[in-house]
């Protein structure tokens, strides 16, 4: 029997690992979308890019490892079950037990992997994408220039530039800045957003400075080189936070109630807090139902493509009743009682269907033969 559940387990395993592979493509394909605008809005670099991406991961294949086993498991399970290996099973004696326990142990291993990720990967994983997208948004160089723009990074600034270059040289450069007693205009053919002495600098190389004054003169200044100060220009107020979907465990049911933020969203990170815990069970509630789906039917030669579909609705309404809890969670807190008994109730249904079908037929020698699509 050992042999025959390693076998049962291995024509799972392989299937979930290429349904996993193939959707954490798709996820890395949408992902990288969203993560374009840090190259066409914030002229990053290819390695931010990318970076910003692979951090986004780990949350994304917590969400899709359920889908992942709940595919693999009908399309192998389908296969068996059509080319009689399942039926083969029962008559070499193997209990209804025997058969799913594989599929169970794999959908078991799935949900450690899937808490190991909300716990302890996905977490930091996710402060450090919070980080370099925070990083790339306060870029100076990125915030002050948009090459063939206008933009103001500050209500006393404009700032103009016809081109750049990958290794941040300017081209053709306006900068018009506004005080309270008049206003200077700078033109340079080249320039260089540098730090010198720890405050950010406009380097500006061959053009001219014309300054009006409050008395309405017009002073002219012609340079080789010009370093224009933009401390006072950039906006200091923003600080990094981090979400409720970055913190650790214990963060969220252990908040810092002395912070503003956190007694406002008290509710809100213990909601994510019950999500992190209770999500891995989808991995068991989908094999269950893509168990009862397969083998909980009768065996038929016209496929189980109506089972399927209906199995797949049911873990479908499943998952979204879950998102429903966590969402109803943040205005009450009794509410994420529900985001455990949503995929309990799912994987206790779906194995009761299972087991029914097998109490309520008499096993006899024909029906293993009425199973293979045999007439006595």
């Amino acid at each position: 029997m050992i042999l025959l559940e390693r076998y049962l387990l291995r024509q799972l395993l392989i299937p979930t690992l290429l349904a996993l592979a193939a959707l954490t493509v798709v996820a890395f394909l949408s992902q990288s979308l969203s993560a374009l605008s840090l190259i066409v809005n914030d002229r990053q670099s290819l390695v931010v890019f990318l970076k910003v991406t692979a951090l986004a991961l780990p949350e994304l294949i917590s969400l899709i490892l359920p889908v992942a086993v709940f595919v693999a498991a009908v399309i192998s399970l389908n296969r068996m079950h059509t080319e009689h290996e399942i039926v083969v099973c029962f008559a070499g004696g193997m209990s209804r037990w025997d058969v799913i326990s594989p599929a169970m142990r794999l959908a078991g291993f799935a949900a450690l992997a899937s808490l190991a990720l909300n716990l302890w990967i996905a977490p930091p994983a996710s402060q450090a994408l919070r980080t370099t997208i925070f990083q790339a948004r306060a870029d100076l160089a990125s915030s002050l220039v948009k090459p063939g723009e206008f933009s103001e990074p500050s209500p006393d600034l404009t700032v103009y530039v016809q081109s750049a270059t990958p290794g941040g040289v300017l081209k053709n450069i306006f900068v018009h800045q506004q005080r309270a007693n008049g206003s200077t205009t700078f033109s340079a053919d080249t320039g260089l957003i540098s730090k010198r002495g720890g405050a950010p600098m406009l380097i500006m190389h061959h053009g001219a400075s014309q300054e009006f004054s409050g008395a309405g003169v017009l002073n002219y200044l012609a340079f080789d080189e010009y370093a224009l100060d933009l401390s006072a220009f950039m906006s200091g107020g923003d600080e990094l936070h981090f979400k409720t979907s970055d913190r650790y465990l214990h963060e969220l049911v252990f908040p810092d109630l002395t912070q503003p933020w956190e007694r406002q969203y008290r509710k809100k990170m213990l909601s994510e807090a019950a999500a992190r815990l209770v999500s891995p069970l989808y991995n068991i509630a989908f094999m269950a139902i893509a168990l009862a789906a397969v083998i909980g039917g009768s065996f038929t030669r016209m496929g189980y493509n109506g089972r399927i579909m209906a199995a797949a609705s049911a873990a479908a309404g499943a998952r979204l009743l879950g998102f429903a809890a966590q969402a109803l969670a943040v205005h009450a807190v009794w509410v994420n009682a529900l985001q455990l008994i949503v995929p309990v109730a799912a994987a206790a249904i779906a194995l009761h269907r299972l087991f029914a079908k097998r109490t309520a037929r008499r096993w006899s020698p024909w029906s293993v033969l009425n199973l293979a699509g045999a007439h006595p």
